[in-house]
């Protein structure tokens, strides 16, 4: 990498949840939703895409509007664009395949699709995948589109609506792909055939939404979000059509499965859902894309990613939220460092899936400025006794001191621990720069600030 990067990956004021990275050329390019700053409802903005070179993921740049809610002709002021995906098809330009809904029924949704002679667009209105002869059984939503040796095939489904709430729709089979014609990328010529099956009998890794399709050493990833709401997971099969066979969690944003977590009470960050995909760098390296949520509710989401192991088996063991992403390892251990790269927020009421409504009496990540301010300062905020902040990982190399800047009227202390014991005691009155001595041994930790005191307090920085 060129510089360091951190998660989120984009800068603070971005909020692309639904994450698809795709390679085309020697860069890889961000597809997904576009939240609004602590906005009142899901994808409430136009798509964008930011890319990188396929040989520095730090190195990310905005390319701009690429399709707007306008350039759809169904658009009549009303409305979201939901989970994208894009490929390279068989001639030459690049398809947008998306899920609109104007209305506000079931038989509304459907899958539509733009064009573009470019991966950064501008894309253009090209026509809609005729799905509702199957929408009793599969939703026309969250689109992933495959492509090999000139045949395509688009996959989509919801369990529709609240698995994580343990409610099932009995009509809902689950996730389905079905093939396209490439000569119009939107007639279904085969199909549609179940990828993997949403109801209480499939267990609690069933599939739920946001299906996406990668290719890995002769192996077909089906990679989903499932009934618990939090994680990605996958399953493997010998074509793009399955059968899949479940293979496990990739991540939780929740660390939910790791270090004897269970739930979301007891998770290492506030939940929500979450959508993304794999990626593979010049290196050969893997990572997994996938979001997390901001402003305490479900609709201000952020891209993060984290790198994987696909090991020669196939198998891909799940892996921890970090602050470093694709860094591809540890943070320096000296200089000042954003509250918004902080992959831990837990507090004393326990942990929390994060629905419509702000969660009260809880500390969540927010900032200053209004949506797509490009200078904001993001933090946390609602900082009480017992609130715990963590930062994974750092690489430690004679470091004397540690500080934290804040804001608000708390008295009280921050106890920084480095996942075993206390390393820095750091006493807070008011907002202000507070800094404190640091006795930590040289080598790679994480660091952990627990607030003990009266009052609230945010905080925008920490500083070694």
């Amino acid at each position: 990498m060129s510089k360091q990067c951190f998660n989120p990956y984009l800068p603070d004021y971005e909020y692309i949840p639904d994450g698809e990275p795709r390679v085309f050329g020697d860069r890889v390019y961000i597809y997904g939703s576009h939240d609004k700053f602590n906005g009142g409802g899901f994808c409430l903005n136009d798509y964008v895409t930011w890319s990188a070179p396929v040989g520095d993921l730090s190195d990310w740049r905005y390319e701009g509007v690429i399709y707007r809610k306008s350039d759809d002709p169904a658009y009549k002021g009303r409305g979201s664009m939901y989970a994208p995906d894009v490929c390279l098809a068989p001639d030459g330009k690049y398809y947008l395949y998306y899920a609109f809904n104007p209305g506000i029924t079931r038989k509304s949704w459907a899958i539509r699709c733009a064009v573009a002679d470019s991966p950064v667009g501008p894309f253009k209105y090209h026509g809609e995948v005729n799905l509702y002869r199957y929408s009793k059984e599969y939703l026309p939503f969250d689109p992933a589109v495959y492509v090999e040796n000139g045949r395509v095939w688009l996959y989509y489904g919801s369990a529709m609506f609240f698995p994580v709430l343990g409610v099932f729709k009995k009509n809902i089979k689950g996730g389905a792909v079905v093939e396209l014609n490439p000569e119009d990328m939107l007639t279904v010529i085969k199909g549609p055939v179940q990828t993997l099956p949403s109801n209480k009998k499939s267990g609690k890794h069933s599939f739920f939404e946001a299906s996406s399709m990668r290719k890995i050493n002769g192996r077909y990833y089906f990679i989903y979000s499932s009934a618990l709401g939090h994680e990605l997971c996958y399953a493997v099969g010998n074509s793009p059509t399955g059968p899949f066979a479940y293979g496990g969690t990739i991540v939780s944003n929740g660390d939910i499965g790791l270090r004897g977590i269970k739930g979301v009470k007891d998770a290492a960050n506030f939940c929500g859902n979450t959508h993304g995909s794999i990626a593979c760098d010049k290196q050969g390296r893997y990572y997994i894309f996938y979001h997390r949520q901001t402003n305490g509710h479900c609709f201000s989401r952020q891209g993060c990613a984290e790198r994987i192991t696909v090991e020669q088996d196939g198998s891909i063991k799940q892996v921890e939220m970090t602050s470093c992403g694709l860094n591809g390892k540890p943070l320096e251990g000296r200089g000042e460092y954003s509250a918004s790269i902080a992959c831990n927020l837990t507090c004393r009421k326990g942990g929390a899936f994060y629905l419509a409504f702000k969660r009260g009496g809880r500390p969540y990540f927010t900032q200053t400025g209004a949506d797509r301010n490009d200078s904001p300062d993001q933090y946390i905020a609602d900082i009480s006794d017992g609130v715990k902040i963590g930062f994974k990982y750092f690489e430690f190399k004679s470091a004397r001191s540690v500080g934290v800047n804040v804001s608000g009227k708390a008295d009280g202390r921050f106890v920084v621990d480095d996942g075993q014991k206390t390393v820095a005691e750091i006493s807070v009155s008011g907002a202000g720069l507070f800094t404190a001595n640091l006795n930590i041994a040289d080598g790679v930790f994480p660091l952990f600030f627990t607030y003990k005191g009266k009052g609230k307090c945010n905080l925008h920085s920490i500083i070694l």
